[in-house]
This record gives structure tokens, sequence and C-alpha cells, in this order.
């Protein structure tokens, strides 16, 4: 076959047609996920009008500008595939409320992205980010936003201060906040060296020091329990007399 790269698998219209389902929302749903594509199919602009497309889990390097035609979506899934951007089409999709891009190979974002007034969720998880757009705080209807496993340094504060934002998911990413705490100062004072000297060598204040130490640790010692080197059986006249007592209720007959 000519070209490079894997070929994918061929979506018929009479394939995309039979793919069409209702969700429980009611909305009408083209589930074209794991089928093995590779290049966007132009055959489902005949099914144009439905308001929700999977094509997530597919081997999507690109999606054309076509895609404006759907113009009545407001769920969009194209998790896992190897889109490395993003068409400036997308931000017509006035209607989308969902939009799930997480595991690609996004490494920047069209500004058009900010054009979704109406979205709600959007998952940009596990890409290749270093920078997201400050212009992503003007999505004010935004409850989720997954930045997790990227490369980001920073999050702008006007995403942070998302009104409607429930849930902001950053973890796996540089970010200075997430940097690991130092280790903690040791407050415990470890001798490093260790000096050996006579009694007649130290001034009064010094060997008074030494024997309250001396001492302090003499106190512990005696503090903690000794251990008996011999089992104790106060009970038993003979080994086992207390047992043979009441053999014949525990001795198998």
């Amino acid at each position: 076959p000519k070209g490079k790269g894997p070929q994918g698998k061929r979506i018929t219209l009479k394939v995309a047609k039979n793919a069409v389902r209702v969700a429980f929302n009611g909305r009408r749903r083209l589930d074209l996920s794991k089928m093995g594509i590779a290049t966007f199919p132009k055959c489902i602009l005949e099914l144009a009008d439905v308001e929700e497309l999977d094509l997530s889990r597919n081997m999507l390097k690109k999606i054309p500008n076509i895609i404006e035609k759907f113009q009545n979506l407001m769920w969009l899934d194209l998790h896992s595939n190897q889109l490395d951007e993003l068409p400036a089409a997308i931000g017509t999709l006035h209607n989308l409320t969902y939009l799930n891009l997480c595991n690609n190979k996004l490494k920047a974002l069209p500004e058009e992205l900010t054009l979704l007034r109406n979205l709600r969720i959007l998952n940009l998880g596990l890409n290749c980010l270093e920078t997201i757009p400050t212009t992503l705080g003007t999505l004010r209807e935004l409850t989720e936003l997954g930045l997790f496993d990227n490369a980001l340094t920073i999050i702008p504060k006007s995403v942070k201060k998302l009104p409607k934002l429930e849930k902001l998911n950053v973890k796996r990413n540089p970010l200075p906040e997430f940097a690991e705490e130092e280790e903690p100062i040791d407050t415990v004072k470890r001798i490093e060296s260790l000096y050996l000297v006579e009694k007649k060598d130290l001034c009064s204040s010094c060997l008074q020091t030494c024997q309250g130490e001396r001492d302090e640790l003499h106190k512990l010692e005696d503090m903690t329990p000794g251990s008996s080197n011999k089992p104790s059986f106060p009970s038993l006249v003979t080994p086992n007399s207390s047992a043979r007592d009441n053999q014949e209720e525990w001795r198998m007959k």
C-alpha cells in the first residue's frame, strides 16, 4: 500500500449507519470507537446531524476542519488516538458540553478552543502540553477540567478561578507546588566525634555536666525491663501436672 504508517480500517456509510445508537439521554450517538480507524472517515458527513460522536481508541493523527459540519454535536470523544494538534474548526462546535481529548500527543491548544462557551467537561490529560492558554479561563461553564499527566509548570490564575469549576485534576505535572518537599531537618543531636579524657582534665562545670548525663543514662537502663532466661510455670508441680488433671476432657478418644 502507498503512504507511510498504518492504513487503518476503511469505514463505509453502511458501517457508520449501523453504528448509530440512541444514548440514555435520548441523543443519537455515532459510535466508531475501537474500529482501527487511522483517517477521519469523510462518509460520516452524511450523519453530521448526530448529537454525539465517539471516535475514541483509534489511530487518528488528524481531525480535519470538516468537523465543523457537525453543528449539533454536544458530546465529542477523541481520547486514546494519536492527535498532535486540533483544527481551528473545533471552535465552531458551539453546542459542545463534553470534550474528551485524553491520551493523545497534543503539544498545544488552538485559541479557538476558547470559543466553546457551553463546555462543561474538558479532559486534556495524558498529553504533551507544556502550557495552556490563559484564555481557557473564558470557559466559564466548565465544571470539570483534566490536565493530569502533562508537562505543565504553571496553571493560569484565570483557570484556577473559573466560577463553576468543581474538579481540577493537575496531578503528575512538574508544578512547583507539587515539588517534593525537602528532607526534614534532623533535630536530634547526633555525636560526630567522641573524645575520651580523664576526670582530672575537666573543669568542674564540665565534669558536673558529664556526670549528670551519665546518671540520666543509668536511669533509662534501670527502667528497661529485663528478660528472664528461664520460663516460669508457677501452677505446675511437675511438667504438665495441671494438664494431667483434666486431660480426659481434651484428649481425643
